[in-house]
């Protein structure tokens, strides 16, 4: 196989930038990261970054999906159209992520990942590093824009019959549902990313959970326990919330939605300073609207998922209650460099390797590091996606959106 060379460009590396940067890759891994002036391989096929940045591709740990579909239709072709859509703003590697509804339901979108991530090729888009089970185990008071009538407290048969798929490698749960120590330690067993989300938890419960292995929390500020929360539901003496116990912590990690509309500057900037590019993870958390036209749609299964609108910038559950994201993780890199002035190599960290370290995948993706797979992304000086390669495949349809 003719080696592939990356030039012309800055290579964003975890902790530093290469200027003039060259990296080779050859039968779909890296070889080489360094400075251009080493000697290019005989007979490479050459590709030129023209003054632009050369990136490790994006993980994305928290995503439903996009392209007109959501990952809970539960057939291969939306399983594919949502990697398509997000292999188009440099995502590289996904995680399909479960919402609410039936057990039939989300066994179905089970099956059709399994199906896809063992037939995947280049053409496919993002490659499947597993599945976020994430619903349906939600507290109802924090269930957000998933359909509350699939939400419920986790069962033992139930939940055993998804972790023998195989394919679960991130497990959410409300820690305070009657059944969650189970499910924790059933998800350890599995080695998965335990977390926790859509949760109205104290400081003890979370505590609890974290012996059980929990060590994540979803979408930072979103659907998730305050101290004002927890008095309503408990009464006095106020107590810690999952805000507190996360910030306290700090083996936890958690997860910020970057689109401009979630949370603002400050915030991202307050989360990052906190937990720190090594505890922080980027995440789009994005719904089928992704590259559609703003209109109303389904969050979840196409046939009972709840009802959102998009108005081309986030989807709204109702006038005042937000419905996840509409845009890809070039999106959300951008933003998060622009509007705080946080170095591109701890953003692009949060996107990439901190990710892929959550999951147990930071051998194989994540950076651009000889002996991992060649996921590179090409941005332009303002960080739009020029191209993508998954595994030194160009993916094609990369130039459609960024």
């Amino acid at each position: 196989m003719t080696s592939l060379c990356f030039t012309g460009g800055t290579a964003i590396l975890p902790d530093r930038t290469v200027e003039d940067a060259i990296v080779v890759c050859r039968d779909g891994k890296i070889t080489y990261v360094g400075r251009s002036k080493t000697r290019l391989p005989k007979g490479a096929e050459t590709i030129d970054a023209k003054g632009g940045w050369i990136s490790p591709g994006f993980v994305d740990i928290h995503v439903h999906g996009g392209g007109g579909s959501d990952f809970m239709d539960g057939d291969v072709e939306a399983v594919h159209q949502s990697c398509r859509a997000h292999a188009s703003h440099g995502t590289t590697t996904l995680f399909p992520t479960t919402s609410t509804g039936s057990p039939t339901q989300i066994q179905a979108m089970l099956d059709a990942t399994t199906n896809a991530q063992r037939n995947w090729t280049a053409e496919n888009g993002a490659a499947i590093g597993g599945v976020h089970l994430y619903g349906p185990f939600f507290a109802k008071d924090k269930v957000g824009c998933h359909n509350e009538s699939g939400c419920r407290s986790p069962a033992a048969k139930e939940f055993e019959s998804y972790f023998k798929s195989g394919i679960i490698k991130i497990a959410t749960c409300a820690a305070e549902l009657p059944g969650a120590a189970d499910f924790y330690r059933q998800a350890r067993r599995k080695d998965c990313l335990i977390t926790c989300g859509h949760s109205n938890s104290t400081w003890s419960e979370m505590d609890a959970a974290f012996k059980n292995g929990m060590r994540h929390v979803d979408h930072f500020w979103c659907a998730m326990s305050t101290v004002p929360s927890i008095r309503k539901r408990l009464g006095v003496p106020m107590q810690g919330s999952m805000l507190e116990y996360v910030l306290a912590n700090p083996e936890m990690s958690t997860e910020v939605i970057a689109d401009g509309m979630h949370l603002s500057p400050e915030l991202l900037r307050f989360a990052w300073q906190l937990k720190t590019a090594q505890r922080l993870c980027l995440v789009t958390d994005c719904n089928r609207a992704l590259d559609m036209p703003p209109g109303k749609y389904r969050f979840g299964s196409k046939q009972d998922g709840s009802w959102f609108t998009s108005d081309g910038k986030v989807g709204w559950a109702s006038e005042n209650s937000l419905a996840s994201s509409v845009n890809g993780m070039a999106h959300m890199i951008r933003h998060m460099h622009h509007s705080t002035q946080i170095p591109l190599t701890d953003v692009v960290r949060m996107a990439s390797l901190t990710p892929a370290e959550r999951v147990g995948m930071d051998a194989q993706i994540g950076s651009l590091q000889r002996g991992k797979w060649a996921d590179i992304v090409i941005l332009s000086p303002r960080l739009k996606v020029r191209s993508v390669f998954l595994r030194g495949t160009r993916y094609r349809n990369s130039n459609r959106h960024s």
